[in-house]
């Protein structure tokens, strides 16, 4: 390289896409804040769904039981301890799998906000990172393209730092 030249962009490192292979996650949780947030919320939407099909299904059998013409006091003393285990069974097996799957879901949006938060930290330190680039199933991709265009001008080389750019405009 001339010393009187100045250093070009970065080579662009190699990305899990660029290999050909799917980098493996090592953290169990990327943003963990955000994501027991969201499985939160699943959690709660689950738990309130399953307590209204409780509630309307003791209801029905209530009025089903009341209804029967021999054994309705039967199965109306029978009908809160199988109700209770019921809904307890639903709990326990329902909601340990919406927690994982909620978990597996969020990283398709933490993930790439976790990668926007250190590539805006490295342009932010004046380094010049190759494109950002997300996994291809995550979402947010259009503002990964748009994070790319919106950051290029700072990204590039020296020779073409605003200051630079500004006194090429005007001395045209």
């Amino acid at each position: 390289m001339n010393p009187d030249q100045a250093p070009g962009p970065l080579p662009a490192r190699p990305t899990p896409m660029s290999r050909g292979k799917t980098k493996k996650r090592t953290q169990k949780l990327i943003a963990p804040g955000l994501q027991l947030r969201m499985v939160g919320a699943f959690l709660a939407m689950s738990a309130l769904s399953l307590l209204l099909q409780f509630l309307l299904f003791a209801r029905n059998l209530s009025i089903t039981a009341s209804q029967l013409p021999n054994d309705g006091p039967a199965m109306m003393s029978l009908m809160n301890e199988l109700l209770a285990k019921t809904l307890m069974l639903s709990f326990a097996i329902g909601l340990p799998i919406i927690a994982a799957v909620g978990v597996l879901q969020t990283f398709k949006v933490a993930g790439p906000i976790h990668r926007f938060r250190m590539f805006l930290g490295q342009v932010a330190r004046g380094e010049r990172p190759a494109d950002c680039q997300i996994r291809k199933g995550d979402e947010l991709q259009e503002f990964c393209e748009l994070l790319n265009e919106a950051t290029a001008p700072l990204r590039r080389n020296e020779q073409e730092t605003p200051i630079a750019r500004t006194a090429e405009r005007n001395a045209a």
